[in-house]
């Protein structure tokens, strides 16, 4: 009996698996196939590894397998949502059947902030206007960024 409820996690898994790919290829844009294949791949690995724990069924690897798990669950959609905002601020263009661009006029380019006062418009919503955002850092001598400075040459 545990051979098949195994077999089934595994093939949920590769399922999954088989979705993130078909994704990567379908999906017009970087940030459509991101959310796809974070997705499926964080099922993918739950599943599989959930179906090795079952296997197993020992203590120890059922820890393993739920540390795993859960580590995955939290990080892997956390990563993709910054590579999807480093790439939405280096201008990486949108799908041209994207209805409309909810972060548009929300960044200060200088800062990338959000709800800095050059970026914020009356469009911001009901309850936002006149409230200040953050404080742009002061700008270091010989640094683009002021968040990072430059290495003396």
């Amino acid at each position: 009996m545990i051979e098949f409820v195994t077999g089934a996690l595994l093939l949920l898994g590769a399922f999954f698996l088989i979705v993130a790919a078909v994704g990567l290829l379908r999906m017009p844009d970087l940030f459509m196939r991101m959310s796809t294949s974070t997705k499926a791949a964080v099922l993918c690995v739950g599943f599989v590894l959930a179906g090795g724990g079952v296997y197993f069924a020992d203590l120890a690897v059922t820890t393993k397998v739920i540390t795993v798990v859960v580590f995955v669950g939290l990080t892997a959609p956390v990563a993709a949502h910054m590579i999807g905002r480093a790439a939405y601020l280096e201008g990486v263009s949108l799908w041209e059947g994207t209805l409309f661009d909810e972060l548009k006029g929300k960044y200060d380019p200088a800062t990338h902030d959000p709800g800095s006062p050059a970026a914020s418009s009356p469009q911001d919503g009901p309850g936002t206007q006149g409230i200040p955002g953050p404080e742009a850092p002061p700008v270091r001598k010989g640094t683009s960024n002021p968040r990072r400075p430059s290495k003396p040459r």
